[in-house]
């Protein structure tokens, strides 16, 4: 197997979250609920896709909490203030690929701001982001624009995700498909990329 370039996605791989099962408790919800509203599709496409900011998603959010509990605005605001970690050790797994490694992610409008808190750059060569762009994985568009924007065809591109659909997705435009469910297997996939200047394997 080898590749040109790297698409990666962001959150599941690269960024880890706390669970949110405590912050919920704290404010008299059952843990599963803040999820349930945020990424309950009538309002996370709108936001992975650009058709509203941010902050419109996750005052959306907190309207809709305020049916569990009468501090729903002080919890998105409390669960708002996290921007996740980096998992070092899977960017130091990347950092083997050889390749260019490009994030393509579904996110928001925050995702630029959350990019400077974390020093993601530092890990990539680019990012794509679906509200930036306007469409979300599992569209094909985003996965065309991650291989444009590393300068690779789609058939010399390795696809990285934890979703086995969006995965399915990148292979069918002719993608190496990676599903992620950790480390190891990543580091399986990438060490046996040769360097584009290397020799022949």
């Amino acid at each position: 197997m080898t590749f040109d370039a790297v698409l990666c996605d962001l959150d599941g791989v690269l960024r880890q979250w706390p669970d949110t099962a405590d912050l919920e408790r704290e404010h008299g919800v059952r843990p599963g609920t803040l999820a349930a509203a945020a990424f309950a599709p009538h309002r996370l496409l709108p936001a992975i896709t650009g058709q509203c900011t941010d902050e419109a998603w996750r005052a959306a959010i907190a309207d809709d909490l305020r049916t569990h509990t009468a501090t729903a605005a002080e919890l998105v605001a409390a669960w708002s203030r996290g921007t996740g970690s980096v998992d070092e050790e899977v960017a130091a797994v990347l950092a083997l690929a050889g390749a260019p490694v490009v994030l393509v992610t579904n996110a928001t409008t925050r995702l630029e701001s959350d990019v400077d808190v974390l020093g993601l750059g530092r890990h990539v060569d680019g990012i794509v982001n679906s509200a930036r762009i306007g469409v979300a994985k599992p569209d094909p568009g985003i996965y065309l624009a991650a291989a444009k924007e590393a300068g690779a065809p789609p058939q010399r591109c390795l696809f990285v995700d934890d979703d086995a659909a969006n995965v399915a997705a990148a292979e069918a435009l002719g993608m190496t498909g990676h599903h992620f469910t950790g480390v190891v297997g990543l580091r399986a996939v990438l060490t046996r990329n040769p360097p584009r200047t290397g020799p022949s394997q």
